[in-house]
């Protein structure tokens, strides 16, 4: 675990892929495809053992009601299960699935009435963590470079986008992610997730682990 940071990597430091780890390639690069998110993501082989919860979630953001359940649609014709149904809440309409290769998706608009016809277009994709530790995480990453760009004291957090990433990043309690997805929150081995960044390689406390996206190989999913 490495946890000292320097002037030079703090200064560039910023995401720039997200590598989801899978058992089966060639199936996950079927389901993603059809999910309509395999621009936005990496896949990686890999066998690791990993049980119960993974601790993140991959959230889309979209343009309304019928997008979303586009998206669900097209992921349960895909292989997908429902952690749980698109609904209408106070934030707006949204519903949780969960891939073959266990990766958990939520999808989500905040807005509760459709303006026009369904898109295959996404707004905005954020990896969320679930940490134990809100702020210390938050303040271990900006002291590598990352720019917060919202924070909710020690519940949530939002860092500023790279440049090079499709997607963004974000921190949450662990527990209440797992809450907030319907899931137990217990799990252990790996995350079956990478986080490419622009500096050197690093896990932070909650055993995410970052490595450089220049030595990262190209794995096109």
């Amino acid at each position: 675990m490495v946890m000292a940071t320097n002037t030079s990597t703090a200064a560039h430091t910023s995401l720039a892929s997200v590598i989801l780890e899978v058992a089966d390639l060639e199936a996950a690069r079927g389901f993603y495809s059809a999910f309509g998110v395999d621009t936005h993501i990496r896949l990686r082989a890999s066998d690791a053992h990993s049980t119960g919860f993974r601790g993140f979630t991959l959230a889309l953001t979209v343009s309304g009601p019928a997008t979303v359940d586009h998206f669900v649609g097209a992921a349960l014709e895909a292989g997908a299960t429902v952690l749980k149904p698109a609904v209408k809440s106070l934030w707006g309409y949204g519903g949780v699935v969960q891939a073959p290769d266990g990766t958990i998706w939520k999808i989500a608009t905040s807005e509760k009435k459709d303006t026009g016809p369904a898109t295959r277009e996404i707004d905005e994709v954020v990896l969320l963590l679930g940490v134990e530790d809100v702020k210390a995480t938050k303040q271990l990453y900006a002291g590598r470079g990352l720019s917060v760009a919202k924070s909710f004291g020690g519940k949530y957090v939002e860092f500023a986008p790279g440049q090079s990433s499709p997607v963004k990043l974000a921190l949450y309690k662990r527990r209440a992610l797992a809450k907030d997805l319907g899931v137990p929150a217990d799990g252990t081995g790996s995350h079956r997730v990478v986080l490419g960044g622009t500096a050197d390689a690093f896990t932070d406390p909650d055993g995410f682990a970052w490595e450089a996206a220049a030595s990262l190989a190209p794995t096109p999913s």
